[in-house]
């Protein structure tokens, strides 16, 4: 049994648990228990997987272990990681517990609300450590259907409409996935569904392919935000409390770029380079549309998940540039922006938790009355923009060069145009830091109010410190994702594997 089993173990032991829990300090040693076990766990799996990059071993598959789930299908339970998922399961633990202390003084049904959290973040872990097909998609269900209850039962808002159009939405982008898996399944002839073992195959006709890419593509990039598929988005944001936030931008969003790289383009290589144009003109307009439609709303939510729009656009923008350099930073900034944006509505949470709006034209002068919290949303804003010494300039920066290294005319167009968004971030981010912090207090009573308490303090800390942290040393990330890069671009572009 390999030890990624943990990360599905744990949560496991978290829900029975919390089931057993018999009072809110119960609950709340559970989850700081299970959620630092987990982020330990892949602290451990990170150092490890960087020993193993200077043992020259880390372009493998590593932990792999396969055991016959059901047979007649050839289903497995199939683990194994490389670079790109001890990034993401890196990512997922800090989420999971930096979300725990944002929901520390969440009330009613606390119990209730963290075991359908747990229970998302179960579906997360196993989706990244699977290498079954059949089972990355079992988990990338169990990481869906609890949002509609978390956002129904525990939103604010719209939160039944939200809820139900998130829900409706991520549903049809599964049924466009399971149809796709099932063709690659019978089509590739293969006698397993274990991903690397059919993209080893490679014997999927290239008519087949241009077939079933499109399903699988769409249907993870409507999880990614990809435009016309987005709008789902921005109201399930602006409707769910500030842990679910976290995780459903910070994490569930990166399923979406993670499932289009490794699954689509890993097992579909010819269609994806014949339709790759296709899908690269619709995330260039979510980057751009993104970035410009955050410049003209109002609610600080709604600001952040169109924010989130335009950045997971340029992940999936960055894969379908097919260079090592942009694909290497596409995750990069996957892991970038589920740090950035966790920070994001962690900071929105607690302020609307204070002011109980959040609407930017009703506040203003927040600095002077919590300046902590006041400082932590400036740092998210200029990591947000791409400051250097952040996350975020050391991965938009790998994605345009990585993308202008194509050296046609339309892939150099649409990274021009795809630049444009980083004015529209700056706009957006300097105005509202400016409106909400350094005008006049908006309201008399907000003179009452109160800085952040050790609870939030401690996620806010975690998660500056992760966001500068990858901005000053982005380098040992970079080589671990780009050796893991390469083994998958050698199938899907072998002319720029190494560039």
């Amino acid at each position: 049994m390999s030890i990624l089993t943990l990360f599905v173990v744990i949560p496991a032991l978290m829900l029975l648990g919390l089931w057993l829990a018999k009072n809110l300090n119960q609950v709340r040693g559970v989850m700081v228990a299970g959620s630092s076990c987990l982020l330990a766990l892949s602290i451990w799996l990170t150092i490890y997987f960087v020993q193993q990059r200077a043992a020259g071993n880390s372009a493998e598959m590593l932990l792999t272990y396969s055991t016959p789930w059901f047979a007649p299908l050839n289903i497995a339970y199939s683990v194994g990681v490389d670079g790109i998922s001890v990034v993401m399961l890196l990512l997922s633990s800090i989420i999971v517990f930096t979300g725990t202390f944002a929901s520390w003084q969440l009330k009613p049904l606390t119990k209730e609300y963290f075991l359908w959290f747990t229970l998302l973040s179960t579906g997360v872990f196993g989706f990244f450590i699977c290498t079954d097909l059949f089972t990355m998609f079992m988990f990338y269900e169990v990481a869906l259907i609890p949002m509609y209850l978390l956002i129904g039962v525990w939103g604010s808002g719209a939160k039944e409409y939200a809820a139900m159009k998130l829900t409706l939405m991520l549903m049809g982008g599964s049924a466009l996935l399971i149809i796709g898996i099932l063709g690659i399944y019978y089509f590739s002839g293969a006698t397993t569904m274990n991903v690397n073992e059919i993209a080893a195959m490679h014997n999927i006709p290239v008519e087949i392919q241009k077939v079933f890419f499109p399903f699988i593509f769409i249907g993870f990039g409507v999880l990614g935000a990809m435009f016309p598929f987005h709008t789902w988005s921005p109201d399930g944001h602006a409707s769910a409390p500030t842990a679910v936030s976290m995780l459903h931008a910070g994490v569930l969003m990166k399923l979406g770029g993670y499932g289009c790289f490794r699954v689509a383009m890993y097992l579909l290589p010819e269609a994806a380079q014949e339709l790759s144009w296709i899908f690269l003109i619709l995330t260039t307009i979510s980057v751009v549309y993104g970035a410009l439609s955050a410049c003209v709303q109002t609610d600080l939510k709604y600001i952040n998940a169109y924010s989130s729009v335009s950045h997971c656009g340029l992940v999936l923008f960055a894969l379908l540039m097919m260079t090592n350099t942009a694909c290497t930073g596409a995750i990069l900034q996957m892991l970038s922006h589920g740090l950035m944006t966790a920070l994001f509505f962690a900071l929105i949470g607690m302020i609307y938790g204070r002011t109980h709006t959040r609407d930017v034209r009703k506040l203003g002068g927040l600095m002077k009355i919590m300046p902590f919290l006041g400082v932590g949303y400036v740092i998210a804003g200029l990591a947000n923009l791409g400051l250097p010494g952040f996350s975020g300039f050391a991965a938009e920066m790998t994605i345009f060069v990585g993308s202008f290294a194509n050296n046609d005319t339309f892939h150099r167009a649409c990274t021009i145009i795809a630049c444009t968004s980083i004015v529209a971030t700056a706009v957006f981010i300097l105005r509202t830091v400016g409106k909400i912090l350094y005008q006049k207090v908006a309201d008399p009573h907000y003179e009452e109010l109160t800085d952040a308490t050790w609870d939030e303090r401690v996620a806010v800390i975690c998660l500056i410190a992760c966001v500068a942290g990858l901005g000053l040393f982005p380098l040992w990330a970079s080589n671990v994702i780009s050796d893991a890069v390469g083994p998958i671009l050698s199938i899907v572009n072998p002319a720029f594997a190494n560039i």
